[in-house]
C-alpha cells in the first residue's frame, strides 16, 4: 500500500508532468486556478513519486507557472507499482466527477458568500441569472370541478410496468399494484 513519505516544497523544474495523463486543463480553468491560488494560497499539494514524476495536480502546476512561482508544495507519494501510478493517475480524477452536488446546498452556500460580499467566482460556480425578488408571482385559476379518467384502485398494464392509482403509504395498494 502506498503512503506519503514527506511533505516538501519542490522547484517546478524538478517535476516531472505526466505525458500520459488523460485530462485536460483548459485556459479558463488554468485561470481560476491562479486566482484560487491567490485567494487562499497554494493549500492543494500536488503528488510526487521519489523521482519527481507528477501523480496528481498537473493543472495546479500549471497555473503555479503561469504566476511566476519557483516552488510548489508537493506531497511525495511511495510504494506505488507503476500500474497503480498510472491508475491512480486516472482515478484521481474521475472519482471526484462521480459524485453528485446536492445543488439547494450550493445554492445556499452561494447566497451566504454573497452576502459577504465574496468573489463567489472563485468556487467555479455562479448565481443563477434570475433573482427569486425579480420573479413575478401570478396565480393560477382551479377549475371548481375537474373531470377524471381514473378512480382509486384502477390499475394499468403498460407493458412490463403497471400503474396504479392509490395511496403508495398503503399496504393493501401496493400488494395490488405488485400482483401480489
Amino acid at each position: 500500500m502506498a503512503k506519503i513519505a514527506k511533505v516538501q516544497e519542490v522547484s517546478l523544474e524538478k517535476l516531472v508532468l505526466y505525458e500520459k495523463n488523460a485530462k485536460k486543463h483548459p485556459q479558463d480553468q488554468i485561470d481560476l486556478l491562479v486566482r484560487s491560488i491567490t485567494e487562499y494560497g497554494f493549500i492543494n499539494p500536488c503528488l510526487i513519486d521519489k523521482d519527481f514524476k507528477v501523480i496528481a495536480g498537473h493543472g495546479r502546476i500549471e497555473a503555479a507557472k503561469q504566476m511566476g512561482m519557483d516552488k510548489v508544495p508537493c506531497l511525495f507519494v511511495e510504494g506505488l507499482t507503476e500500474a497503480q501510478y498510472k491508475a491512480y493517475v486516472l482515478a484521481d480524477n474521475r472519482l471526484t466527477e462521480l459524485g453528485e452536488w446536492n445543488m439547494d446546498l450550493v445554492m445556499m452556500e452561494l447566497q451566504e458568500l454573497q452576502d459577504m460580499d465574496f468573489d463567489i467566482s472563485l468556487t467555479g460556480f455562479e448565481m443563477p441569472e434570475i433573482e427569486v425578488e425579480d420573479l413575478e408571482i401570478i396565480e393560477d385559476e382551479v377549475p371548481e370541478e375537474v373531470k377524471t379518467r381514473c378512480k382509486l384502485g384502477d390499475l394499468w398494464q403498460l407493458g412490463d410496468h403497471r400503474l396504479i392509482c392509490g395511496d403508495c403509504t398503503d399496504i393493501a395498494v401496493l400488494d395490488t399494484l405488485m400482483g401480489g
